[in-house]
């Protein structure tokens, strides 16, 4: 991590002090480090809105952008979509300089006016795709589960899930976590889900057959440019922390990894 990132790091935390404000995700020297920034922006269309800004700083920072991710309760994914890529278009403004605390501030003076552009846009969309479908396109998905009794049956069951419905990605297994990444059709990112919670693919403490009841689904999103897609679906076994970031990197889903996987640690 540059000592810049870190003073940066450690000036935000002052500044976004309260509880929540600022939390530290992930930190290393090969991968830069990871935080969520959150922030109220008030009296935007009659209500606060309260903006959760994920920031990954790559250990080339600020000679490189950040990676940025935006979740709000009060916006929908499309409008968070178009609050992060305005983020990144003031980036590029200030490169080579700590820029965090200045994307902040931007964002909490113009994201009324971002609202407003992304409602028009929307519409006009709206206008020109005259109803088109919105299960277009490649889904992404991400679920955690608690255990796996039975993990041989288990994970026979997910391969032949993904296979049928011509989903790729991984089945994750890092010490107690078990993660499932799957990418696909939207239709068929659904019905997965459906499998996964209807069928009886484990065993319960008295080896009875069960439905599983811990799944969590952590993600549920289109693929972006910026994400690789996977060929084939595979279960893969990783011995540290490091290993499986380094997964989540190769297939461009860094801010994905910084956001869900950590916490789960805790």
């Amino acid at each position: 991590m540059s000592e810049l990132a870190r003073e940066e790091l450690s000036a935000l935390a002052a500044i976004y002090c309260e509880p929540g404000g600022c939390e530290l995700l992930a930190a290393s020297a090969t991968h830069g480090i990871s935080f969520r920034i959150q922030i109220t922006v008030k009296e935007l269309l009659d209500t606060d809105v309260l903006l959760k800004l994920l920031f990954h700083l790559p250990v080339n920072y600020p000679s490189a952008l950040p990676d940025i991710s935006v979740n709000s309760d009060q916006l929908t994914r499309a409008q968070c979509m178009d609050v992060k890529d305005k983020l990144l278009e003031q980036a590029k403004k200030h490169l080579s300089e700590p820029m965090v605390h200045d994307l902040i501030l931007w964002i909490q003076q113009h994201l009324k006016d971002v609202i407003k552009q992304s409602a028009r846009v929307c519409n006009e969309e709206t206008t020109l795709s005259k109803g088109a479908s919105t299960e277009d396109g490649i889904w992404m998905l991400l679920l955690h589960l608690d255990h796996m009794r039975a993990k041989a049956k288990y994970v026979k069951t997910v391969e032949k899930w993904a296979s049928d419905l011509r989903l790729t990605g991984r089945l994750m297994f890092m010490g107690k976590i078990i993660l499932i990444l799957l990418q696909g059709d939207r239709s068929s990112i659904k019905e997965y889900l459906i499998l996964q919670k209807t069928s009886k693919v484990d065993v319960d403490s008295s080896g009875k057959k069960c439905k599983e009841k811990m799944m969590r689904v952590l993600c549920e999103t289109e693929v972006q440019s910026q994400h690789k897609r996977f060929q084939t679906f595979e279960v893969k076994e990783y011995s540290t922390l490091e290993e499986l970031q380094k997964e989540f990197e190769t297939a461009g889903l860094t801010t994905l990894f910084s956001e869900f996987v950590p916490p789960l640690l805790k």
